[in-house]
């Protein structure tokens, strides 16, 4: 049965399986939650969900040991220190302008389309909780979190951006010893290449996962979480898809019709992202990607893992969306200045939390409470998460895409004037 399930896989293609696994999900979705009552829709969605846990959990499994290894073994093979900065530098400015270019668009939108207006809530009381707790957004909690108190409990709870950090330390120092760090490397870009075996085991589980994550939620939510969030969620996927034309076209600046040969070659990590609502579920998959259309092994194991952490293009349009919404909703007017503040606030207490659940939620959250917008407002959301963070996720996987090739070819064009 199971080779039986391996030759389809291979014939139809992954992508091909995840549709028809989202497809059936929303047909048993829906055929769950007219059919049965709300306790056992509950119960059914409950139950299913176990499935995209797992897997969810055996890709977290593999995340930190890859980001390790392959972090170290491309910054010892960049050669020097001089080489890491150089690559950094490019890297970080293609983030912040794409994350700047978000959420601006964010922004615009929201000014233009005003779909909160029409709710006219009235201000809550005080002593209501929104349920999510607040993050810390100031500047010292930030950059004191980036480094870690212990390299073992960052990998423990996947805290991408502190492993960065010390796989950075690592992997400079292992390059200037020399000969005795080659061994470290070699055995290194060994466990590089076992988890990303490992990572082809668990890809096989993806069409299961994504059948159960849309089942669940449509058999809870029903047709009418579509119905009544309908403009919400439809002006933010034409603005998810327009971020999209942006970003294609900048990065077409640099790699020209490349772009679109890019886009073929990720669309089944940008589909698995999408139907799970999770970028770390595409994350293995796009180094072997990436490196297969072209880019350097060395600047793909730099560039990703730093993206998983500063490069949330999707949620940072998300972010913006929500938190002038709920300011619409509440009748709390924002003049510009006060808004370009907020996107400030936003783009720096959203770095390096990647990995937390419900991450957009709980900066949205620290956000609203700095210029006095009830947080209870996020409750108005938290119905529809599910839907918008398929989105972003899916875009967070090629704004990082997008990200490595740009910086691939920069670094190519420097070596060719150089040489």
């Amino acid at each position: 049965m199971h080779c039986l399930y391996l030759l389809l896989m291979k014939k139809i293609g992954l992508t091909g399986w995840i549709l028809i696994s989202m497809i059936a999900g929303i047909i048993t979705g829906l055929l769950i939650h007219f059919n049965i009552s709300a306790d056992r829709a509950r119960e059914f969605s409950s139950n299913i969900s176990i499935f995209t846990d797992i897997f969810l959990r055996l890709i977290k499994m593999i995340i930190a040991p890859l980001v390790f290894s392959t972090l170290v073994v491309g910054i010892a093979k960049l050669g020097d220190i001089r080489a890491v900065g150089r690559i950094g530098a490019k890297t970080l400015a293609w983030f912040i302008g794409a994350s700047l270019l978000s959420l601006l668009l964010g922004m615009l939108i929201m000014n233009i389309t005003r779909l909160g207006e029409h709710m006219h809530l009235p201000i809550p009381d005080a002593a209501t909780g929104s349920g999510i707790e607040r993050s810390s957004i100031s500047f010292r909690n930030f950059i004191t979190h980036v480094f870690p108190g212990s390299v073992i409990e960052a990998m423990a709870t996947n805290e991408i951006l502190q492993i960065v950090i010390f796989s950075v330390f690592f992997g400079v120092a292992t390059a200037a010893i020399g000969e005795k760090g080659k061994i470290v490397i070699k055995a290194l870009d060994a466990v590089a290449h076992v988890i990303l075996k490992m990572t082809g085991y668990v890809m096989n589980f993806a069409p299961v996962a994504a059948f159960c994550a849309i089942a669940a939620i449509l058999a809870l939510k029903g047709p009418e979480i579509l119905v009544d969030y309908g403009k919400f969620i439809f002006t933010f996927y034409i603005s998810i898809l327009l971020l999209w034309v942006l970003l294609l076209s900048i990065a077409g600046l640099f790699v020209g019709r490349k772009v679109f040969s890019l886009v073929g070659r990720v669309k089944d990590a940008i589909l698995l992202a999408f139907s799970t609502a999770s970028s770390e579920s595409a994350f293995p998959r796009l180094i072997d990607e990436l490196e297969k259309f072209g880019c350097p092994d060395r600047i793909v194991s730099f560039v990703l893992p730093l993206g998983y952490s500063f490069n949330l293009d999707g949620s940072m349009l998300y972010m913006t969306f929500a938190s002038l919404f709920i300011a619409q909703a509440y009748g709390i007017p924002l003049n510009l200045e006060q808004q370009f503040s907020m996107l400030l606030v936003l783009m720096l207490s959203s770095k390096g939390i990647a990995g937390v659940p419900r991450a957009s939620l709980v900066v949205i959250a620290g956000t609203l409470s700095m210029f006095n917008i009830p947080q209870q407002g996020l409750l108005l959301l938290l119905g529809i998460d599910q839907i918008l963070d398929m989105a972003r996720s899916a875009t967070n996987v090629l704004g990082n895409s997008l990200a490595t090739v740009v910086v691939s070819k920069l670094e190519e064009k420097g070596r060719e004037s150089n040489g």
